[in-house]
């Protein structure tokens, strides 16, 4: 803070030591190193209240730059979720379209059948498969 060397502070106390006397002179020194203490302390202060203002600046900065770009963000999100919006109403819009204008073909029950039968000798597969590798398996319901 001060920038005194030891000639300037031998001077000083030189100075101190006949003007103040050798009675008065620790007394005034030690209230002269209080203040100086003090001084230190609230330069401190200030030092760090400059700091914590700097952060709280650089923050604030930081807080803006990710509102904007949450706003972007959101705005994006919002005109691409219209535009999809729309592309699935107009699909909607073309299936309607098309079910109303044609009639719905015959079912043909032999693949239905065929499928169910594959269906259920997987499933016997697997049953049996599982038994053979000593699995447990809970009894099925058939509603």
């Amino acid at each position: 803070m001060f920038d005194f060397g030891f000639s300037e502070m031998v001077i000083v106390a030189i100075v101190g030591l006949i003007v103040l006397g050798p009675e008065r002179l620790p007394k005034v020194a030690k209230q002269a190193g209080q203040w100086l203490g003090k001084l230190q302390r609230y330069v401190a202060d200030v030092k760090s209240d400059i700091n914590r203002q700097m952060e709280l600046d650089e923050l604030r900065k930081l807080q803006s730059e990710v509102t904007g770009a949450a706003q972007n963000l959101e705005a994006t999100l919002k005109s691409t979720i219209s535009e999809t919006q729309s592309q699935f109403d107009s699909i909607a819009a073309d299936l309607d379209g098309t079910k109303a204008g044609a009639s719905e073909p015959a079912t043909d029950w032999d693949k239905v059948y065929a499928q169910r039968r594959l269906r259920e000798r997987i499933h016997d597969r697997r049953i049996e498969r599982e038994k053979e590798l000593g699995h447990k398996r809970p009894k099925r319901r058939h509603h």
